[in-house]
């Protein structure tokens, strides 16, 4: 197959050579028939053979070394017509030199510059037709295509029409385009008029039958694109969007690359610029645990370490189906990388101690947590046993076997906190905070929400709409951050380069997003109106939740990094006494089961914390009962531990450093 594509490449390149050589001694003669008003006297006519002989050769050897003798006529633009034009001018100015040297006396000056002429319209104007016919050619083809228009005449839209243009698989027939600058509005761009605004589109579309909109605004930012996405839903018509240079950069054009609208569109995100080299020097050839390896964040990891060629993964996580299918993926996709896939709990430290001593990572990136707020406040001691107790497990464990760096993964509910959730978290944040040693650096990196994640409001949302609705939202103002899974862990892994143990790095989030707008969006999206088709419901903040969230505190100061999209908050919040006296208490309160004091315990260490009215009622209407505290209200009744020596709330006391025991 391939030596036949050379034949015909070949056989192409010497038809156009062929074609320009028969342009070459038509413009030569066409210049002295002009020159002579077409009578050329007989004593010019050896004028005629050396003039003929001097420009075919001089353009031959220059329009080679210009390389015009290849390319596609049929994609001829203005820089090839300008490049043509300086190959002439090089091409004349050579045989003008051969004539004057060698060629015979009394050779007509006015030639060279009628030659010059005649020779860049003819090879011009050969190129230019064939681009005629071949666009009128797909024209032809194009009547059974979809009329469009183009939104955004940038640079993006004026590439995207050349592509239609030239690529007969695309079946669009551009009608023109929509640009939200009115200054440019008549405008024509290759034979297609700016027609209007955005806001104009519903009467565009019914003036010229339009059946799609390309978006071509790949710099839009969210809140534009939420914009053009609702006159698209106002108009009718269908939609698809171009996606930035950063996706296509290798690809063989927009136009292939052009896709659905997707939610991620509607938050404007940049790209993430990383520092390859320096995450490659730290993960490459070494072995990295990840906890938790099975959830969103976790897998993300797993699949952005692996490109960096670690010697091992090691996945560690509870959900066997899903680690399991982790695990297959991974094999798939990246077959040279070792990838170990590992159940186990964090609560339980003897399992920590078998998969340190077998694995010896030297960075650990801990994902696993309790995260659904509303859950977790109905189930406080889980909340500390995991997201507390874990974390000490794992953190002692890495402490105890040398590794280099330890990475937590955080959560902007731990600013100021209103629920459990956000509270263990902030004191497990100030737990590996407290545990720097010189030898494992212990940081944390804080972000929001991301699209797309286990419990996030997406998935929700998506399976409400498909059902029909009503998709359900708590507040008018509830308001969050966003950003997707690969930008969150991009910067994770970003942020574990950086800093020298005990920081707090938190992601540029960017701007607060407001829950109805997504809703909205994404019930557009599915080519549904909102309050017609789906309607829209308001259930209630949930126990536990903020209308908005935070992502540092006021007593934190903010510390730029190099990089733009990662800042540090230097926080010293960790007791005057230290962690061992708050931990022991939390164990006993975790064993006793009693909600007043895990309540109190949680305000002494992050004073900031704001209880819900629903652990402060159970606090309030609590009882004790056999040793344990239970609310008066029915909520299930916790099992009871045998004994504290015998349970995995926390590490035995023998494992954890002795700084951290109680005296």
């Amino acid at each position: 197959m391939q030596p036949l594509m050379r034949r015909l490449a070949l056989a192409t390149r010497w038809t156009l050579r062929s074609v320009q050589l028969a342009v070459f001694i038509f413009a030569g003669i066409c210049a002295f028939e002009l020159r002579f008003d077409f009578s050329i006297p007989v004593h010019y006519r050896p004028h005629l053979v050396a003039g003929i002989c001097a420009w075919v050769a001089a353009k031959v050897l220059v329009f080679h070394l210009f390389r015009m003798d290849r390319g596609k006529w049929r994609y001829v633009s203005i820089p090839d017509l300008l490049r043509l034009a300086a190959a002439n001018v090089a091409a004349s100015a050579l045989a003008c030199v051969g004539l004057l040297a060698a060629g015979p006396p009394g050779f007509p000056r006015s030639l060279y510059l009628v030659d010059l002429l005649l020779c860049f319209i003819l090879t011009g104007g050969v190129r230019v037709a064939v681009r005629v016919v071949a666009e009128f050619s797909m024209a032809q083809a194009r009547s059974s295509r979809k009329r469009a228009l183009i939104y955004g005449a940038g640079a993006a839209g004026v590439s995207l029409l050349r592509e239609i243009h030239q690529n007969p698989a695309l079946p669009y027939e551009v009608v023109g385009f929509v640009d939200d600058k009115t200054g440019a509005i008549g405008t024509m761009i290759q034979r297609a008029r700016i027609l209007g605004p955005g806001r104009a589109l519903p009467d565009l579309v019914k003036a010229h039958a339009i059946e799609t909109v390309l978006i071509a605004i790949p710099s839009a930012t969210g809140a534009q694109m939420a914009a053009i996405l609702k006159h698209c839903h106002d108009a009718g018509v269908s939609y698809k969007t171009v996606p930035g240079l950063a996706e296509v950069i290798e690809s063989a054009g927009l136009g292939t690359q052009m896709r659905d609208v997707a939610v991620e569109d509607l938050l404007g995100r940049t790209p993430v610029r990383l520092d390859h080299d320096v995450i490659r020097s730290k993960i490459a050839s070494t072995t990295v645990l990840v906890t938790g390896a099975a959830g969103s964040i976790g897998s993300e990891l797993c699949r952005q370490i692996a490109p960096f060629r670690p010697g091992a993964i090691v996945a560690f996580d509870i959900a066997e189906t899903a680690l399991f299918h982790l695990e297959r993926e991974m094999r798939l996709a990246f077959p040279g990388i070792p990838l170990y896939p590992e159940i186990g709990s964090i609560q339980n430290a003897r399992r920590l101690a078998d998969l340190f001593t077998r694995y010896r990572p030297s960075t650990v990136f801990h994902a696993a947590a309790y995260k659904h707020v509303p859950m977790m406040e109905s189930h406080p001691f889980e909340a500390v046993e995991n997201n507390v107790f874990g974390t000490l497990n794992l953190a002692a464990a890495a402490e105890h076997h040398g590794v280099s760096d330890f990475v937590m993964i955080s959560s902007d509910k731990a600013v100021r906190p209103t629920n459990i959730m956000g509270a263990t978290k902030r004191v497990a944040e100030l737990l590996i905070h407290s545990m720097q040693n010189g030898t494992t650096k212990f940081v944390s990196v804080r972000f929001g929400n991301v699209l797309g994640s286990n419990g996030s409001v997406v998935p929700i949302f998506k399976s409400q709409i498909a059902a029909g609705g009503p998709v359900t939202v708590t507040h008018p103002e509830m308001r969050r951050y966003f950003m997707t899974i690969p930008e969150a862990v991009q910067l994770v892994l970003q942020a574990s380069t950086m800093g020298r143990g005990g920081e707090i790095f938190v992601l540029d989030m960017g701007e607060p997003v407001k829950i109805v707008d997504l809703a909205t969006n994404l019930i557009l999206l599915s080519g549904l109106r909102p309050g017609n088709d789906i309607r829209i419901e308001f259930t209630g903040v949930r126990p536990g939740e903020k209308l908005y969230e935070e992502l540092n505190v006021f007593d934190e100061t903010t510390l730029a990094t190099y990089h733009e999209k990662i800042k540090i908050f230097a926080s010293n919040g960790v007791p005057e006494n230290g962690m061992a006296p708050h931990l022991e208490v939390l164990r006993n309160v975790c064993h006793s089961r009693d909600v007043r004091r895990l309540v109190l315990e949680l305000k002494e260490l992050v004073p900031e914390y704001n209880p819900s009215s629903q652990l402060l009622q159970e606090a309030l209407y609590a009882t004790p009962d056999n040793g344990y505290w239970h609310p008066v209200e029915p909520v299930p009744t916790p099992v009871a531990l045998a004994s504290t020596a015998d349970s995995n709330i926390a590490p035995r006391v023998r494992d954890v450093p002795a700084r951290y025991r109680s005296s």
